[in-house]
């Protein structure tokens, strides 16, 4: 066979194989990717309602410019309450950048240490948690641990966890998922621990903390450490394909938010003006100045893009369990960032 007939099959085989992997593709996403592009966000979010979010909130916080506020779809199906911006939504892993702050803080402050371990800080998990005297507080908060994430066990979906120590057991006794700092793997269980040990190091909740500390000074007013604390009828209703429940009145212990105040946050995180002296320093040598979230019925999306000096928050409330809602969800907020810069 010479050379050239080997490219020719090679060729062939990547145009069958190409062909064929479009076959497992969901076309709405196809459909969501190549469809010209709107000229305005609000188009977007009415083209995001008709691929099946049952509601969508954005918030653009450019330099210079007065924010913007965008609205589709339903803050609550069952009532037929229209969405509106300034609804509060349960913002999932987003609640890590804060817990970050809180812990550079407390780091800064000498009260914490990114060099002392779990078995230190936790002797009661030192025989459960594999590898727990070699895994810092700076492996933690860095997803460089190894421990297991709870939401990965088997019965995590078909038991739900009632209380923080049922889901905590759920990464208990497992093998590591790689040797301390040795590997990267995202794992929630390293955020619970590291706001318990601020619960423990303080004498208080993480939350009050995060109050006292980020909250009050920057203003937002429309920040909250968990469902209890707000009126629900504020909550933004989730829904997940398939499932007749609205899970607003689940409580996940993470925090809810306005996107508005989420932008005003993460626009001071990435400008460094939340932080005081030294604090930022710390920061970036642990975590991310971006994140998103992903609960049943939430989806959030928090950027900052340099180029544009731009704040763009994101929010859907409908998911789904084979996971390509997620993905729509990022292409929508990729098109709107793309109508945002063309308008620029």
């Amino acid at each position: 066979m010479t050379k050239n007939q080997s490219k020719k099959i090679l060729r062939i085989i990547f145009i069958v194989a190409s062909i064929s992997s479009l076959y497992f593709v969901p076309w709405v996403l196809v459909k969501a990717w190549i469809l010209p592009l709107p000229d305005t966000v609000q188009e977007q979010l009415a083209e995001g309602i008709g691929y099946g979010f049952d509601g969508m909130i954005v918030y653009v916080d450019q330099a210079g410019k007065p924010p913007e506020f965008y609205a589709a779809g339903w803050h609550d199906r069952k009532n037929k309450i229209p969405a509106y911006p300034q609804a509060l939504f349960k913002i999932a892993s987003i609640t890590k950048l804060y817990i970050a702050v809180a812990t550079a803080k407390l780091v800064n402050e000498g009260r914490l240490s990114l060099d002392t371990t779990l078995a230190d800080y936790f002797p009661e998990l030192a025989g459960r948690i594999e590898n727990s005297e070699k895994i810092t507080l700076r492996m933690m908060l860095q997803h460089r641990s190894g421990i297991p994430d709870f939401v990965n066990h088997p019965d995590y979906w078909t038991k739900p966890p009632k209380n923080k120590q049922e889901t905590l057991a759920y990464a208990l006794d497992l093998p590591a998922d790689f040797e301390a700092g040795e590997g990267y793997g995202y794992s929630n269980t390293n955020y619970m621990l590291i706001s318990d040990l601020i619960d423990k190091t303080l004498g208080y909740s993480h939350q009050q903390y995060i109050k006292e500390e980020i909250l009050i000074p920057m203003g937002l007013k429309n920040t909250f450490g968990s469902l209890h604390e707000v009126d629900i009828a504020e909550v933004m209703s989730g829904y997940y394909v398939g499932v007749d429940t609205d899970f607003k009145t689940e409580d996940t212990g993470l925090m809810l938010a306005t996107a508005e105040d989420v932008g005003i946050f993460l626009r001071a995180l990435n400008d460094g003006s939340l932080f005081n002296e030294g604090e930022q320093e710390i920061y970036s040598s642990i975590y991310v100045y971006e994140h998103t979230g992903l609960l049943p019925g939430y989806q959030s999306i928090a950027k900052y893009h340099k180029d544009l000096d731009m704040v763009v928050i994101q929010f859907n409330n409908t998911s789904n369990f084979d996971g390509y809602n997620w993905n729509l969800g990022e292409i929508i907020y990729g098109r709107i960032v793309k109508i945002l810069r063309n308008k620029k």
